[in-house]
């Protein structure tokens, strides 16, 4: 029987784990477009309540490392798409990839699922494996179990993926706008295959309707080769700048690479590491094979300009719906507000201001869902900016992060060092920290309605200390608080008071 005749009347049962990051978060309305219906596992599902397709899809809570949970998420699935990597730079996360990737495979075998979907790294044909980064070490290793297992795999292999949001588009557009001439690494000349997320969206849905005996890996890739040199200078013939001077050098290493590209760019050195870590090798594609199963239509896949400047089109017009910033960084904290003050048995530290505001509840939430990247912090410009830097010194992600979107924001979104943990429209913005801290740390930003009909703004951070060096740091900070905190409650009353919220579009 084929797959179109296996294929039930209203779609295939599809399983997205990942969702929240990157590419999921785009996999997912294009399943829903090909007819398809969508379960998705997420750790943290209130980070998917927000996206405009999260009515139409089943979310279940959990992880791909715990077996119970990953039995109920596959329970009625034909096609289970696996995205989802240990992202990180200690010792350990090959053993966590490994791990998860054998109880998905159980567990898919377990469930009766018809085909698990993996996007991997493309790897060099002329190199040991055991020799490769360990990042793509590891992606290898999770397409291999995948298919050796019992549940027939189809493995896609890309290598950079180019688009708007994308961290190797974010590396590649900030590295060429911000150094009309630049020292390199000897990794600017080593040749890659770049391919534009749309047509990696393409071959994934595509993947779903495989018939039953494919079981094998897919190299998938544009049509241009080039170095990363060629890239840096076509990026900026595309985008109007002038010729960048480009001087490789030999003594720079995968290390030192991520560090200069976490000064320079948005994407701190956790993850600019293994990005840099796969540019070490020439990666090209061997075979165009996925064509058999998904054909290309005329014009695709999309040539390495046309995919730049659908990429800079979609930021200029502020249609960026996921970033590469969307899934956690590499070491930030993920636990969620205590509600208690003696949580753990420690202690809570807060600061909390409240504001009269001459202007309606909407047009101070206005101010308080705009706040970041662009607009700023509305306190002591040079403190935020200094906080920064110094984050991105100690390998965090410091304030280039910016935004998705430049005037709203929903549950999970990056907004430079913190990331939105919690939103209620028009009442409450609750901010986690993602900087480098001795503790948690927390923002929340309210705009309520006193007793008499007025309008108020409150604002409340609160600090969870890790050990000694985390109480110290709040009282080295606290003298402080009266300027930036304060600052920032004066500066967003009078900001909405002055009604210089952003319009909404639309």
């Amino acid at each position: 029987m084929s797959a179109e005749e296996q294929r039930p009347a209203d779609g295939l049962r599809c399983l997205v784990t990942g969702a929240s990051g990157y590419i999921g978060g785009r996999l997912v309305p294009e399943l829903l477009a090909a007819g398809h219906r969508v379960r998705c596992l997420a750790r943290t599902p209130a980070k998917l309540r927000d996206h405009p397709w999260a009515g139409e899809v089943e979310t279940v809570r959990g992880d791909v490392t715990d077996a119970a949970s990953v039995a109920e998420a596959l329970r009625g699935i034909d096609v289970a798409y696996y995205l989802v990597h240990a992202l990180g730079t200690g010792s350990g996360f090959e053993e966590t990839d490994r791990r998860a990737a054998e109880t998905f495979a159980e567990g898919a075998r377990a469930a009766g699922v018809r085909r698990i979907v993996y996007l991997g790294g493309l790897t060099p044909r002329d190199v040991p494996e055991r020799e490769l980064s360990p990042h793509l070490r590891s992606r290898a290793e999770v397409g291999r179990i995948f298919l050796a297992g019992p549940v027939p795999a189809t493995v896609l292999r890309a290598a950079v993926v180019i688009g708007s949001g994308s961290a190797s588009f974010e590396m590649l557009r900030y590295l060429t706008e911000r150094l009309p001439a630049m020292i390199t690494p000897r990794w600017v000349h080593t040749r890659t295959q770049p391919i534009g997320v749309r047509d990696v969206l393409r071959y994934l849905v595509g993947s779903a309707g495989m018939p039953a005996e494919v079981n094998r890996a897919f190299d998938i890739g544009g049509p241009d080769v080039l170095t990363y040199r060629d890239m840096m200078r076509r990026y900026a013939a595309v985008s109007g700048l002038r010729r960048r001077v480009i001087v490789p050098v030999p003594v720079l290493t995968p290390t030192l690479s991520s560090h200069w590209v976490g000064l320079v760019t948005p994407v701190p050195a956790a993850i600019a590491k293994p990005l840099t870590e796969s540019l070490r090798y020439e990666v090209v594609c061997h075979e165009h094979d996925i064509t058999r199963y998904v054909p290309d239509p005329p014009g695709r896949p999309l040539p390495f300009d046309d995919t730049l400047a659908l990429a800079l089109r979609r930021i200029g017009e502020a249609k960026v719906t996921t970033r590469w910033s969307n899934a956690a960084v590499p070491g930030a904290p993920s636990d969620p507000l205590p509600t208690d003050p003696d949580w753990s048995g420690g202690s809570l530290y807060h600061d909390e201001r409240s504001m009269p505001v001459t202007a309606s509840r909407e047009a101070l939430w206005r101010v308080i869902e705009g706040i970041g990247g662009d607009n700023g912090w509305y306190s002591f410009p040079l403190a935020w900016a200094a906080r920064g830097w110094l984050d991105r010194l100690v390998g965090g992600v410091g304030l280039r992060r910016g935004r998705r979107d430049a005037q709203r924001l929903r549950a999970g979104d990056s907004l430079d060092f913190w990331r939105v943990e919690e939103i209620e429209p028009g009442r409450l913005l609750r901010l986690r920290a993602e900087m480098r801290l001795p503790g948690l740390a927390w923002l929340e930003m309210y705009a309520e309605t006193d007793a008499e009909g007025r309008t108020r703004y409150r604002q409340r951070a609160l600090f969870h200390p890790r050990g000694l060096a985390g109480h110290a740091y709040w009282w080295s900070v606290s003298p402080f608080h009266s300027v930036v905190f304060g600052g920032m409650a004066r500066n967003i009353a009078r900001a909405a008071g002055q009604g210089q919220g952003a319009p909404r579009r639309g």
